[in-house]
């Protein structure tokens, strides 16, 4: 067998296989896509304050990273209450 059919087989989440016919997402699958989301969203808000002139975004930008680097192990971990506090983190980010 090989190693890729291994992770096919192992895919707790249902993210590769897509899930048994039929089979709605959950909650947590649902909190999973949000939160990569946000922490795309505001990746993109990283550049944004990034381009600003003479460093003028600089600590914005460094606080966000770190929420999106925290969002981020949240994910990794699987910690859904983790994942449910920066998701609101995240959200309200402007």
């Amino acid at each position: 067998m090989f190693a890729a059919e291994m992770t096919y087989k192992n895919d707790r989440l249902d993210f590769i296989n897509g899930g048994p016919p039929g089979k709605q997402p959950g909650p947590q699958t649902d909190l999973v896509r949000q939160l990569l989301y946000q922490i795309l969203r505001v990746k993109d808000m990283i550049g944004y304050y990034n381009s600003i002139p003479n460093g003028g975004g600089k600590l914005g930008a460094s606080l966000l990273t770190e929420l999106v680097s925290e969002a981020y192990n949240s994910l990794v971990n699987y910690d859904t209450v983790l994942m449910h506090k920066y998701y609101d983190l995240l959200m309200n980010c402007d």
